[in-house]
């Protein structure tokens, strides 16, 4: 089997339809989370494929416990910060709780302040049918939109807990008709978090949009992690399907404990750090 190529070579600006096309030819999309100008510089640099702007901020960034305190405003704060930092990458930006389930007006409102006072190019809806009405109202604006089925953070108080999602055959086969439901609708991806492996490959062969997972299995077309918990700036949140790459809280406090002691022993700064 030919490996397929690698979009950092081959694509100069990811786009939906480029997503689209990787998914055809067998190419793994790679997301992560940003939201500051700083770090989403480093991952677009990097060749990241996907940027999401994630309503994680609200504990990664705020210290909440629950992603729902988020506002729309703070969303957009985050999203425009992170596109002055972007040229290649798609950027995705997550509607926040309250924005857009019950009301499609008012999720299409939601939609276009993003889009317009952001610059992102697409928004993120957690939900299958009970969000459909919103979904298809702002992709009747011409807004892409990528749907995020299985375990949904903003529906936490609903399920009482983070354990996998869909595990009994009811609830796998409402994932399933969701999925078709968004697809049919026309979302261009959809994220699928936390549920069994063989549940995420069964959805990702029978939609023809991309599906990225996160504690999905590698059968997807896709993975998403958190910035801040795949670098080890984060240290509290260590599920399974969490691989840190670093541990950035430890170098991070080694380098201000060495800067503590250089002020205080009157060795920073020195005589060529002066002017």
């Amino acid at each position: 089997m030919q490996k397929a190529k690698d979009s950092r070579q081959f694509y100069s600006k990811i786009t939906t339809h480029v997503l689209q096309e990787m998914k055809l030819k067998g190419e793994k999309i790679a997301m992560l989370t940003a939201y500051d100008f700083s770090m989403a510089r480093i991952l677009d640099d990097s060749g990241i494929d996907v940027v999401l702007v994630g309503d994680s901020a609200s504990n990664v960034m705020a210290g909440h416990k629950t992603t729902l305190p988020i506002t729309l405003d703070e969303m957009i704060y985050h999203a425009s910060s992170v596109q002055r930092a972007v040229t290649r990458a798609l950027i995705v930006v997550d509607l926040p709780f309250g924005t857009y389930q019950g009301n499609s007006i008012e999720a299409l409102h939601s939609a276009i302040r993003i889009m317009k006072e952001s610059g992102a190019n697409a928004i993120k809806i957690e939900g299958g049918e009970e969000v459909i009405g919103s979904v298809k109202r702002i992709l009747s604006a011409g807004i892409p939109v990528m749907g995020h089925l299985g375990l949904t953070p903003q529906a936490i108080h609903k399920f009482g807990t983070y354990v996998v999602r869909a595990t009994e055959k009811d609830e796998a086969d409402k994932l399933v008709r969701d999925a078709h439901l968004l697809e049919e609708a026309g979302c261009f991806g959809i994220v699928l978090e936390k549920i069994p492996a063989n549940l995420a490959e069964l959805v990702t062969n029978e939609v023809k949009i991309p599906c990225i997972g996160i504690g999905a299995g590698n059968k997807v077309d896709g993975q998403v992690l958190v910035l801040h918990d795949m670098l080890g700036i984060t240290t509290k949140f260590s599920p399974r399907f969490l691989r840190r790459y670093h541990n950035l809280s430890e170098e991070i406090k080694g380098s201000v404990t060495a800067y503590i002691d250089d002020v205080k022993s009157v060795n920073f700064p020195n005589e060529r750090e002066q002017y």
